[in-house]
């Protein structure tokens, strides 16, 4: 008896909730969403996955390939703030629903160290 007037309001009234993905919400404005990389600027120094407290980011530098896994990442921007080359950027969208695991594989051109003989520089003799 005393639940009839709850009842009666919530099945006159407008849903709590919304239906998503019917309905999406607006990201709030300083909202950090869906990492992306600039894989052509990127060093592949590692630094993003250094300070990555998940462990969301892989770095091969020798073979150029840079590997996200969205499902890790807890979107803390940590990776974004110190990358050098300032190839990594969130974009304020939310990450869509999925029915499967993936990750986010990017390749570009690894990074060659040169000696220092190829460098110009001659190489010490000690006589």
């Amino acid at each position: 008896m005393y639940m009839l007037p709850n009842v009666l309001r919530n099945l006159s009234g407008k849903p709590a909730t919304r239906l998503y993905p019917l309905e999406e919400r607006e990201p709030f404005p300083a909202y950090r969403g869906v990492i992306t990389n600039e894989v052509e600027k990127c060093i592949f120094c590692g630094t993003c996955a250094k300070v990555c407290p998940t462990e969301a980011i892989a770095v091969d530098a020798k073979a150029g390939k840079w590997d996200y896994d969205p499902f890790l990442c807890v979107y803390c921007a940590a990776c974004v703030e110190k990358c050098p080359t300032k190839c990594l950027h969130q974009a304020p969208v939310h990450r869509k629903p999925s029915i499967s695991k993936f990750v986010v594989h990017r390749t570009g051109t690894p990074r060659v160290k040169k000696a220092k003989a190829e460098a110009g520089q001659p190489e010490k003799n000690d006589t």
